[in-house]
C-alpha cells in the first residue's frame, strides 16, 4: 500500500482531522472514491482480524473488574491462566489513544496464555468508557484530561499488586500512547518492575534520572514522529546507566503490532517483538 495513505491514516487517528477531510484526502491519494472505499477496510481496525485468542478460550479465566481511579471507578479487563491457582507475576496492558478495545483485550489474553495475570484498564472510564466507533473514541480521548487518563491507568499497578493471585512482581507494556505510559509506570511512586514500549513517547531526562526498572523498547523503522526522540532518550538512558534493550524493525510503520489493521500490521516483526517482550518479562518478573 502507498506509504502516503498509511501516513494519512496515522495523521487522522493521532490528530483532530475530521472524517470528511480524511475521506476526501484518501480519495485523492487512491485515485477516486471507489478506490478509497476499497482501501478503507484495510486501514481501519477490524477486530475479527486481530483475534488470536478466543475470548472463551477454556485455558483462561477472564472478567471485567473495577478499581479506584482519581475521579471514578476504572473499568478493566482481566485475563489469567485457568489452571494456575498460585500467585503469579502481573502485566499491565495499556491501550492506544482510543481506550480499551477488543484488540487490547486480545493482547491481554496473549499475556495470560504466557502465564501472567494481565490487566488492561480503560483510561476513558471517567468519561463514560471507550466508544466502539473508533473516531468517536479518538475524539473522546482527545477532549478528555490526559493527566486523568494516565493517572487512572497507572493506578492499575496498585490494583494488580493488591490481588491475591498476583505475587507482587508487575510489568507494564503499552502501544503508541500506551507505550509512553508503560514507561511512566516505571517511574511511578510505586514503579513497575519492568516496562516495555511499543512506538510510544520517550521519558524526559528528569524522569530517566529516577528510573531504576529495566526497559525494552520496540520502534518501527518508518515512524519519524516517534523516532525523532530516540537519540536524546538513549543519551539520557546511557548517562544514567539504565538497563535497556532497543530494537528497530526495518520496513515497518507505526502500529506494526496491531493486527486489527491489515495495512499497518507486519506479522514477522510483530511476532518477534512479542516473543522478545515475553522473554523480557520472564527474565525480570520470574527470576
Amino acid at each position: 500500500m502507498d506509504q502516503r495513505i498509511i501516513d494519512l491514516y496515522d495523521d487522522y487517528i493521532h490528530g483532530s482531522m475530521p472524517r470528511r477531510a480524511f475521506l476526501r484526502r484518501l480519495a485523492q491519494l487512491a485515485g477516486g472514491t471507489a478506490a478509497a472505499a476499497a482501501l478503507l477496510p484495510l486501514i481501519e481496525p477490524n477486530y475479527a482480524w486481530g483475534q488470536q485468542v478466543d475470548p472463551k478460550d477454556e485455558r483462561l479465566r477472564t472478567a471485567y473488574v473495577g478499581y479506584a481511579g482519581t475521579r471514578s471507578e476504572v473499568r478493566a479487563y482481566v485475563a489469567r491462566p485457568a489452571a494456575d491457582d498460585w500467585p503469579m507475576p502481573g502485566v499491565l496492558v495499556i491501550h492506544e489513544n482510543r481506550g480499551l478495545n477488543p484488540h487490547i483485550e486480545d493482547v491481554a489474553r496473549r499475556a495470560a496464555l504466557a502465564g501472567y495475570l494481565a490487566v488492561a484498564p480503560d483510561g476513558l472510564s471517567y468519561v463514560g468508557g471507550a466508544p466502539v466507533d473508533q473516531e468517536a473514541a479518538r475524539d473522546r480521548f482527545g477532549s478528555a484530561d490526559i493527566a486523568v487518563i494516565t493517572a487512572d491507568v497507572i493506578r492499575g499497578l496498585g490494583y494488580l499488586r493488591s490481588r491475591q493471585d498476583c505475587n507482587g512482581r508487575v510489568g507494564s507494556v503499552g502501544f503508541c500512547y500506551g507505550g509512553g505510559v508503560a514507561l511512566q509506570c516505571a517511574v511511578a511512586d510505586t514503579p513497575a518492575d519492568a516496562a516495555v514500549l511499543f512506538y510510544g513517547a520517550a521519558l524526559s531526562a528528569e524522569q530517566v534520572a529516577r528510573l531504576r526498572a529495566p526497559l525494552l523498547l520496540h520502534y518501527a523503522g518508518n515512524d519519524p514522529r516517534i523516532n525523532a526522540g530516540i537519540p536524546e532518550f538513549r543519551a539520557a538512558l546511557d548517562a544514567q546507566a539504565v538497563p535497556y534493550s532497543l530494537h528497530m524493525y526495518p520496513g515497518t510503520g507505526h502500529g506494526f503490532h496491531n493486527d486489527a489493521s491489515a495495512a499497518r500490521y507486519q506479522e514477522p516483526a510483530a511476532r518477534l517483538a512479542w516473543q522478545r517482550t515475553m522473554a523480557f518479562f520472564d527474565y525480570y518478573l520470574r527470576a
